[in-house]
């Protein structure tokens, strides 16, 4: 085989690929034998006429395309693994000579990925991120478990505050016409929580459980629905139960009931403890941002277009599945936002670019350092998987493919990468 590279334009390369006729020849008998149940000729049953009476009969590139689909692809493999190329995109082929008894050639012509021109790298400033943890901070996450372990308590006495909980059934219009999800039965609302629209919540302040309140609202100007933004509405309401929440006494009982420690203190300070360790966790997050981003800034590179509307790709697939997870479709979402799918893609473009540049300059730097993982260290993320999956490591073992050790690799390069480069940065 053949190959023949050439630069034909930014990031895009050529190749002139020639295969021997003696493999074109495979190809064509392949492809005869996939199809040969589909030709009919008379005198003979299907499937059982030779070859050589086919191609007469239909005409001798009645196999070309088969063959081709057999052929091309391997060679196509061999000549991008053979010359070191990278491509990001499906190959455009385009046949420069095709026939019996003659070799096949072709060119592909495909995006590649871009050159990076590395900045400063080594010795990078940031300003250091750390980790603090005030009283303040410790008395808020004891309020955060009082609210876990508190109850709630129905109100029979008196009228509904802000912080109760009401249940309620209500029905909007506008104009004196109901409109799409403007009603509602059994509904648990918060008040005070901001969580309906704005002006509700505190018109239901002071009505009692079983009363009949008119609320008069308008919609926001940027209301998710185009057809509601802006709209004076009217809500039937009807109170049907209000609660509030009942919160346990701060002593050494609710230590006891919601820890292993004996007192408050006790438990506070262990509080205290699991507060700092996840901030110096967050820490530790933010300097490897801040470094990775100024070490990408500082580099340069020319980003194909394809690239990007791959990663948008992601984007939006990650985005998809979430909503899936919460019983909603992607497509809704966007009625519900009047938003089409391409100002929904354009969204993520600067993201996607930033990613994309990351991950390139991320790899130029292994490269140029050298950076691969051990041995033991690629051993020891896949035991941690196993784990992470409750599987023994064998078990764990015996369904990963190559492509899957590959990626393993590369996610473990990325992060000695992203190591190497804050064991070398400047944390003001």
């Amino acid at each position: 085989m053949l190959v023949k590279v050439e630069n034909a334009g930014k990031n895009i390369v050529q190749l002139e690929i020639e295969v021997e006729a003696e493999k074109f020849e495979q190809g064509l008998q392949k492809a005869f034998a996939k199809n040969a149940k589909k030709f009919n000729i008379p005198g003979f049953r299907r499937g059982k006429a030779p070859r050589s009476l086919v191609e007469r009969y239909y005409g001798e590139h009645v196999l070309y395309e088969d063959a081709i689909n057999e052929v091309c692809p391997e060679a196509y493999e061999k000549a991008v693994e053979e010359n070191d190329i990278h491509p990001v995109d499906r190959p455009e082929i385009d046949i420069k000579q095709i026939g019996k008894g003659k070799s096949l050639i072709f060119t592909a012509t495909v995006t590649v990925k871009p050159d990076v021109e590395l900045g400063e790298y080594k010795g990078v400033e940031v300003e250091k991120s750390t980790a603090v943890v005030t009283d303040d901070d410790v008395e808020k996450e004891l309020e955060r478990v009082r609210e876990r372990n508190s109850r709630l308590v129905t109100v029979e006495d008196r009228p509904a505050a802000s912080g109760d909980i009401v249940t309620i059934d209500f029905e909007g219009s506008i104009g004196g016409e109901a409109f799409e999800g403007g009603k509602g039965t059994d509904y648990e609302l918060a008040l005070g929580s901001g969580t309906f629209i704005p002006g509700f919540e505190d018109q239901l302040i002071g009505v009692a459980k079983g009363e009949e309140k008119e609320v008069n609202v308008t919609f926001p100007e940027d209301y998710h629905s185009k057809d509601l933004a802006g709209k004076e509405a009217v809500f039937k309401v009807t109170v049907k139960e209000i609660r509030f929440r009942e919160l346990p006494n701060l002593d050494d009982e609710f230590a006891k009931d919601v820890s292993e420690f004996d007192t408050l203190e006790e438990y506070k300070a262990d509080l205290r403890k699991k507060l700092l360790e996840r901030a110096e966790h967050m820490a530790q997050h933010e300097n490897e941002d801040k470094v990775v981003a100024k070490v990408v800034e500082n580099a340069t590179v020319d980003i194909p277009p394809v690239m990007i509307e791959k990663q948008i790709d992601n984007l939006v697939y990650d985005f998809r599945m979430r909503l899936m997870y919460q019983g909603l479709d992607l497509e809704k979402y966007l009625e519900i936002m009047g938003m089409d799918m391409k100002t929904f893609r354009d969204q993520f473009s600067k993201r996607a670019e930033q990613e994309v540049k990351t991950q390139l300059v991320l790899e130029k730097i292994s490269q140029v350092e050298s950076i691969v993982p051990t041995d033991e260290e690629t051993d020891a993320e896949i035991k941690k998987l196993a784990e992470n999956y409750r599987q023994s490591e064998e078990e764990f073992r015996q369904h990963l493919r190559p492509d899957d050790i590959e990626y393993i690799r590369s996610t473990l390069v990325t992060r000695k990468t992203v190591d190497f480069l804050l064991e070398n940065a400047k944390l003001i």
